[in-house]
């Protein structure tokens, strides 16, 4: 029976998410859980912590990541005979090899640059597999720790309960915080609501705009939760709205109806591969022309991003 190791090089949590349907075919192709090396930045450890399809999560801060021989000395005692690198780089193939694995999978050596991140890793795992893929993600979580989440956080089916994706990695992928507040405004006057706002201690300043507005006191923020702390809350809820942000990205591998803003970033490589994500573009881009240097976000109004959540909603 093979024991497998899953290596992740990218560091962003939707990365990571778009990579846990990967990660389960393989472990149901070798009939075991797999152990994924990835790095702190993923925050694999919280995301795949109650995945029966994962057995071990070794996670590695940013100098470890940079460590050649101290990544070896992590992950060849655990004596792999599979190496599955969604990577192209020759430095992590070299590393499993001196590791003592024998069989590695990997992308072609630099062939990564410019390729659409969804389609890539899926066709790369179909044709190791020799199988087709479901791209849909699953994120496992505790049914008693949302069950607490529930009574913690008086959430309830009567009330719409939304997680709001308030921050990016970049002010060009954050659609303006006054545009959120207009919504929120609008969905609260239609409905009752709770947002969660989802984003961490940098961004307390747009975090405190939401709150002092008119919805504020309908508010609860994530700012000082980890990831972990989160999980049970957004599985409770029932919608996502925001930017292309990892807490999408979570909030959509936990079945919530997603809805995601892009305006700097590709939809066809982070928006295609759930059925849980519909996506909003700019005035005058498609699926394929939207992507990194885009700039979009003055191009998106706040009457076609209501438009589109209530047809969600609906």
């Amino acid at each position: 029976m093979s024991k497998a190791l899953v290596v992740i090089k990218s560091m962003g949590i939707g990365d990571l998410s778009i990579l846990i349907s990967s990660i389960h075919a393989i472990s149901n192709r070798i009939a075991k859980p797999v152990t994924v090396l990835a790095q702190k930045n993923t925050h694999a450890h919280a995301i795949l912590k109650h995945d029966p399809h994962v057995e071990e999560v070794i996670e590695l801060d940013e100098k470890e990541i940079k460590s050649f021989f101290g990544i070896i000395k992590k992950i060849k005692p655990k004596q792999f005979d599979q190496s599955y690198i969604y990577s192209d780089s020759v430095r992590l193939y070299l590393i499993s090899k001196l590791s003592g694995i024998r069989q590695n999978f990997q992308y072609k050596f630099f062939s990564k640059k410019g390729k659409n991140f969804f389609r890539t890793a899926k066709e790369f795992t179909e044709k190791i597999l020799d199988i087709k893929i479901n791209s849909q993600s699953k994120i496992y979580f505790d049914k008693n720790e949302m069950e607490k989440a529930k009574k913690n956080f008086n959430i309830s089916d009567q009330i719409k309960n939304i997680v709001c994706g308030i921050s990016a990695s970049g002010s060009t992928k954050r659609w303006d915080i006054k545009n959120y507040i207009k919504l929120f405004e609008s969905l609260n006057a239609k409905f009752k609501c709770k947002f969660f706002l989802a984003g961490g201690l940098n961004d307390e300043d747009l975090i405190k705009q939401i709150t002092n507005s008119s919805v504020g006191k309908n508010c609860v923020s994530f700012s000082t939760m980890t990831i972990a702390k989160t999980i049970p809350i957004i599985s409770a809820c029932q919608y996502y709205i925001g930017n292309d942000t990892g807490w999408g990205h979570i909030s959509s591998g936990l079945g919530l109806k997603s809805l995601f803003l892009f305006m700097d970033s590709p939809p066809s490589a982070y928006g295609a591969y759930s059925k849980n994500i519909s996506v909003v573009l700019p005035d005058g881009e498609t699926m394929e022309s939207c992507g990194h240097n885009t700039r979009g976000k003055n191009r998106i109004p706040v009457d076609r991003v209501l438009r589109k959540t209530l047809e969600l909603m609906n």
